[in-house]
């Protein structure tokens, strides 16, 4: 059975009912909640990456499907706030989330691609991060002809392998048993999904980077393989992925759970990441 998703207006009503007794002739935006600003605006701004494949490339990507879904959900219009990440998380989350950019950016209403990590958590009190919608990890792709196995990193010795060297891969491998390989590294790519590529035209025999970048060039393609890297320093099992709104935005973040546990369910997410050539699983 169908059912009909509230309006805008049914949620302010409804919004505007519990804060009427403390407005008291107040103007709104006194009192008003995130949430509630939200609506009243008709706008969520969605903060999201610049040149995250299969994620975000210009304007297209699983997030600004996402970023639409969510924005649906709330009977609100979209507005995207790509931006350049800065040098650590932390930064991304002051810049996007809880302060805005100094140069007058921001903030978002949300952040996408979040890691939904405790110590990430702990060390930013001022947002919340919630609703994972994915994993990834770091791993590696290779091509089955020229390396058949990969039970450790010693199997790539005297093989070309591409990496984006400003990035976990790049710095896990460039260390890797004393820096064994580094000289048989090719560093100069973008991402993984550039590596990935430069593997796919037989220019290495193997690359590494994101799970999601290697998949999103190389998923359906049985001359290769993409496992996970195989070095004690990587993280176990890799990282959930989620969002962050400011911490005093406990409703829009209900808000927001909500519609990613709808998504999940209707199978709706899952089609989206199919769309980014990626395999979707609840994270």
């Amino acid at each position: 059975m169908r059912t009909t998703r509230p309006t805008r207006r049914d949620c302010l009503r409804w919004i505007g009912a519990a804060c009427a007794a403390g407005a008291a002739g107040a103007p709104l935006m006194s009192s008003a909640t995130p949430l509630t600003r939200v609506l009243e605006r008709g706008v969520l701004r969605v903060g999201l990456y610049h040149d995250m494949p299969p994620f975000h490339v210009d304007g297209k990507g699983i997030d600004v499907d996402l970023a639409q879904a969510l924005s649906e959900s709330l009977g609100v219009k979209l507005a995207l706030l790509p931006f350049h990440a800065d040098d650590s998380m932390n930064d991304d989350l002051r810049n996007m989330v809880w302060r805005g950019h100094y140069l007058g950016y921001g903030p978002a209403d949300v952040l996408l691609h979040v890691p939904v990590d405790r110590p990430l958590m702990e060390a930013n009190p001022q947002v919340s991060i919630f609703a994972p919608y994915c994993r990834d990890q770091v791993a590696i792709a290779r091509r089955l002809e020229r390396v058949p196995q990969l039970d450790s990193l010693a199997q790539l010795h005297g093989q070309a392998v591409a990496v984006p060297g400003q990035s976990l891969a790049g710095w896990l491998l460039i260390g890797a048993d004393g820096g064994t390989y580094r000289n048989q590294l090719s560093t100069h790519w973008k991402d993984g999904a550039e590596a990935a590529h430069a593997l796919q035209r037989g220019e290495v025999a193997a690359a590494a980077g994101l799970a999601s970048e290697l998949e999103s060039v190389l998923r359906g393609d049985d001359r290769f393989a993409i496992s996970s890297l195989p070095s004690p320093r990587a993280p176990r099992n890799g990282w959930a992925v989620g969002m962050a709104v400011k911490r005093d935005a406990a409703e829009l973040a209900q808000a927001l759970q909500r519609a990613v546990d709808a998504l999940a369910a209707s199978g709706r997410l899952r089609q989206m990441f199919s769309r980014g050539n990626l395999t979707w699983a609840a994270a």
